[in-house]
């Protein structure tokens, strides 16, 4: 499935990409709630590949590395000691770091799918995956605090600031409490997906210039195409390292929200 949209017109000439990219029609179950498109395709692939990928890594480690487990063994090692032990202690940490790595993982598998051919849709790139990560996340946040304060002290550490007049408890504490209660999941889930969607539209953007330009454009136009090649693979790049970073982002916020939580005074 090319990453443009087609032109409906029967007119032909430049079609963009729309917000219809993210909402593909049903292709099982229609009309269900077992309905069954192209972006929850695009997940299951990723999620399947990812699984077997780590299973075979699993099953073939050696004492001595080879490249490929090397390489896993490094970004395993870079989640543990970069974010995990760094923002929530070495002790603490341990409690924390099978849940961040999977996150980490699980997201750039999803992430990555915006920039592979046949797929071009980031599985990130609707709300509802990006919600049940921040969810987890939150879960985990919650009851990090509560298991390491008691309900009482996590509710008092995180609405009561300490060192603050108590008449600026009135100004404070609402804030405070929509930070905690909203805030903090829902920019998580938004960052998320709004990097993704950007992504991809920018992407169909030029693949589609690039159709338009080499097929059906005018032969004065179609040296244009090169350049909107170029911006094409140059942007696919930029998307590999931007599936990276969001993943990073997102545990590196999840790791200091944890922390945040189990500190008596923050």
């Amino acid at each position: 499935m090319l990453p443009f949209a087609a032109d409906q017109s029967g007119t032909g000439g430049f079609e963009p990409p729309s917000i219809a990219d993210f909402f593909p029609a049903p292709v099982l179950f229609q009309g269900t709630w077992l309905e069954f498109n192209r972006i929850m395709l695009v997940r299951l692939v990723a999620a399947v590949v990812l699984v077997t990928f780590m299973v075979v890594v699993a099953r073939r480690a050696r004492l001595v590395p080879g490249r490929t487990q090397a390489a896993v063994e490094m970004i395993l090692d870079f989640v543990r000691v970069n974010v995990v032990n760094e923002i929530l202690g070495t002790e603490r940490g341990k409690r924390y770091a099978a849940m961040l790595t999977t996150v980490f993982f699980g997201i750039l598998a999803f992430n990555i799918t915006g920039a592979i051919p046949g797929l071009n849709i980031a599985g990130t790139s609707l709300i509802g995956l990006p919600v049940l990560l921040a969810v987890w996340a939150y879960v985990t946040y919650l009851s990090a605090g509560v298991k390491a304060q008691g309900f009482g002290g996590f509710v008092k550490s995180s609405l009561f600031p300490p060192g603050v007049p108590w008449f600026m408890y009135i100004l404070l504490t609402p804030i405070e409490l929509l930070q905690v209660l909203v805030i903090r999941p829902a920019t998580l889930a938004i960052r998320l997906m709004a990097n993704m969607v950007s992504g991809h539209l920018m992407l169909a953007l030029c693949f589609a210039a690039t159709q338009y330009f080499v097929v059906e454009a005018a032969p004065g136009l179609k040296a244009f195409g090169a350049l909107t090649l170029v911006a094409s693979l140059a942007l696919t790049a930029f998307e590999v390292f931007v599936a990276a970073l969001q993943a990073y982002i997102f545990v590196v916020l999840t790791a200091v929200y944890i922390s945040l939580s189990v500190e008596a005074e923050h």
